[in-house]
């Protein structure tokens, strides 16, 4: 039979790798779990069904190929299933960490369904590219013969990076433009390293730096250069900002000191990664270190900073969630992960005020019960009369999501459209912006989304781009001409 080395479900139980135990995982910001060994990554492989419908690669933003790596990697091929993982995802041991697999492929897989256990996905492309770079596999990036016409990106997030890798690729002259120091957006510095370590991200960048990208860092378009001069440096500009605008919270004592920002603090920790000095850590003020801390948030965001908090030794750290477990958007591994490491989650609840002073000292808190649903399909949270209740906090992380920045604002161009949301209008067909040859991907434009969408947008805009400079560059050509 062609599919006699898989269908091993029936036999063979599902089992991700182990993770480190949480007394022992707490004490440093290393990942929760090691990669497969071969062995082990051969046989959990082995459990796909090769079903001729993949819901898997169906539900998988990047449609990856994923029954085809399966097979490979289960017959022991790991460098051919490298290659055709890679030939659809510019970061697939990025993706094999952070992508929620629960929600996207392995929350589709057919056997999953069956009751038997999804099959282990993202734990076999980790290891995948994982062996891939340990062996040497991954190859500089080819650089096509010069096509004398040049991107600018504005954003080095994984929308950025993707676009910039796929137009250097083609012969284009590539520059980054970032407001950072490093290069990887919120892979370097909003995802802490318990989920993705930062050299994985920074060996992305060096491998972009070699392929002669430049890199133009702690560059903030509206300073130091307007969109307007960019346009005309380069034949074509790409902005691919994501979102950073923190959502408010409108309640009395906001204000107080101790009441920060989920990005701040997640920045703050992952610099001290980097061995960074950072003013507002060593001061206090985003160190969770004996402190009482209350996270307000139920996404991945939330899910970062309580983890995060624990990490730096906390006397206590609570998250404060409006709806219940089964309709937070975050993902429920994360949540398992937390409380297992301590995390105290108060389902259910909302905040109302801030107590202190000149420093905050607790959150005055309701009990929420939920309504009818709504658009998005889950039910609206709403305010039990009566059920006012105080917990203690000396520090509160906000970390209820983000929106876009005023981007025609802050960068000098009036005539960029924006939707009712703040993200940028684009044409779809085209993925142009209101502003000739300038192109938007990623959060700026889906809004707040994963990591996933982003690198996929950074492939269909490369797509839009090359053809719209191929048809500028025909266009000059003819003009010579005549």
């Amino acid at each position: 039979m062609a599919n006699e080395p898989m269908l091993k479900f029936v036999k063979v139980g599902q089992a991700y790798p182990p993770k480190r135990a949480a007394d022992a995982r707490v004490a440093d910001f290393d990942e929760i779990s090691p990669i497969y060994a071969g062995d082990n990554a051969e046989e959990q492989a082995s459990r796909c069904s090769q079903c001729g419908v993949p819901y898997c690669s169906t539900h998988c933003p990047l449609h990856n190929h994923i029954p085809d790596w399966l097979r490979l990697t289960t017959e022991g091929r790991l460098r051919e299933a490298y290659e055709l993982s890679n030939a659809t995802s510019s970061m697939p041991e990025i993706c094999g960490r952070i992508c929620p697999q629960d929600r996207l492929c392995e929350g589709n897989c057919v056997i999953e369904f069956s009751g038997h256990g999804a099959v282990t996905i993202g734990s076999v492309e980790k290891y995948i590219t994982d062996t891939a770079w340990e062996n040497g596999w991954v190859e500089p990036v080819q650089v096509g013969p010069a096509r004398g016409q040049s991107v600018g990106v504005i954003g080095a997030g994984p929308a950025g990076l993707t676009t910039a890798e796929a137009m250097r690729a083609r012969g284009y002259e590539v520059h980054v433009y970032d407001r950072h120091d490093r290069a990887g957006g919120l892979l370097t510095y909003g995802i802490p390293g318990f989920k993705l370590e930062k050299p994985i991200v920074m060996r992305r960048v060096q491998r972009l730096i070699d392929a002669g990208i430049v890199f133009h860092q702690d560059f903030e378009v509206g300073r130091d250069a307007s969109l307007a001069e960019l346009r005309e440096k380069h034949d074509a500009v790409l902005i691919a900002t994501g979102v950073y605008k923190p959502r408010a919270i409108k309640a009395p004592g906001v204000g107080a000191k101790g009441v920060v920002e989920a990005l701040d603090y997640l920045t703050a920790s992952n610099r001290k990664s980097f061995g960074d000095a950072v003013p507002d850590f060593d001061g206090g003020g985003l160190n969770a270190e004996g402190k009482h801390v209350v996270v307000i948030g139920g996404g991945d965001t939330a899910m970062d900073c309580v983890r995060t908090a624990v990490r730096q030794g906390a006397a206590s750290v609570k998250c404060l969630y409006r709806r219940d477990r089964a309709n937070m958007p975050g993902s429920q591994r994360e949540t398992k992960n937390a409380e297992e490491e301590g995390v105290e989650f108060v389902w259910l609840s909302a905040p109302e005020a801030f107590d202190g002073g000149d420093a905050v000292s607790g959150v005055r808190a309701i009990r929420m019960r939920l309504g009818e649903p709504d658009v998005s399909g889950r039910r609206t949270p709403e305010a039990d009369p009566g059920s006012e209740f105080r917990l203690d906090a000396d520090l509160v992380i906000k970390a209820l999501g983000f929106d876009p920045e005023d981007l025609p604002g802050a960068f000098g161009s009036s005539e960029l459209s924006v939707t009712r949301w703040g993200t940028l209008r684009v044409d779809h067909k085209t993925m142009q912006t209101s502003v000739d040859g300038v192109f938007a991907a990623g959060d700026i434009v889906r809004g707040a989304s994963l990591v996933v969408w982003a690198i996929r947008d950074g492939r269909d805009v490369a797509d839009r781009m090359h053809a719209y400079l191929r048809a500028k560059a025909k266009a000059k050509a003819e003009k010579v001409a005549a």
